[in-house]
């Protein structure tokens, strides 16, 4: 796994600027339960867990035990471990994880920092028990054009095109034995208003926004500036692939 390296004051911007409020996720809870039939006594592997959001909702939705896999220290460090939640430092290539001890993996928008998929798919092949799903969510080329940021900064849909296919991905996993189950666009409320999301930008802890030149960020923030002020009461909700494999 490779990306950016985060020191404490980036994390915190990340958490601060990236997570979803639990209340926006209410699709994704339903989705996963569906899919993953989570439940106490059982184990979710979080792999790039970055500050832990998810893992809490896991726990909490769920009451599953959470082991979080993260190798960004700063990151690691803001992740709210308990008796249930265990923060890790590991990468997806080489899980610091007993053999078989995972009823679900779950990657959170991290897919595109991975350098070697198959190495990632025999990992979860050794890792994960047997009929047990991998839970990816993520932007794949093609298809994010329901993406907040690809909406007011379309130039940000280049970087996605660099990403992993639904089929690169899904011809990686076969690799270990695993087959694509189902693929579905979800929807996330980011912010309540239109006007609160743009408020709540952080250039600096989104690596799409940091790619773009100050002239296409401005045009980007004049965009979505207007259409705030065009429909001020417009929750922000922006959608993304969760692909289930097994």
């Amino acid at each position: 796994m490779t990306g950016t390296t985060y020191d404490r004051q980036a994390a915190e911007d990340y958490r601060a600027a990236r997570e979803i409020p639990r209340s926006g996720l209410e699709a994704w809870r339903t989705a996963v339960a569906a899919a993953a039939r989570l439940g106490p006594g059982m184990t979710l592997l979080d792999v790039g867990a970055g500050t832990g959001a998810f893992a809490a909702a896991f726990h909490d939705w769920y009451g599953v035990e959470v082991l979080a896999v993260e190798p960004a220290e700063a990151m690691r460090a803001l992740i709210p471990v308990s008796a249930a939640i265990r923060a890790l430092d590991g990468r997806a290539e080489a899980l610091p994880v007993e053999d078989g001890c995972a009823d679900a993996a779950w990657f959170g928008s991290v897919l595109h920092y991975l350098s070697d998929l198959p190495a990632v798919a025999r990992e979860l092949r050794r890792v994960l028990r047997p009929g047990a799903p991998v839970l990816i969510r993520n932007a794949f080329p093609g298809r994010c054009d329901r993406d907040l940021r690809v909406r007011f900064f379309p130039e940000t849909a280049r970087l996605v095109d660099a990403y992993p296919s639904v089929g690169q991905v899904c011809t990686a996993f076969a690799t270990a034995g695993f087959q694509q189950m189902s693929l579905r666009s979800l929807p996330q409320r980011s912010a309540p208003t239109l006007d609160a999301f743009a408020r709540g930008l952080r250039r600096d802890a989104d690596s799409k926004l940091r790619a773009l030149s100050d002239e296409d960020y401005a045009r980007g923030l004049a965009r979505l500036h207007a259409a705030a002020a065009a429909a001020p009461t417009e929750p922000a909700v922006s959608w993304m692939d969760l692909l289930v494999l097994s």
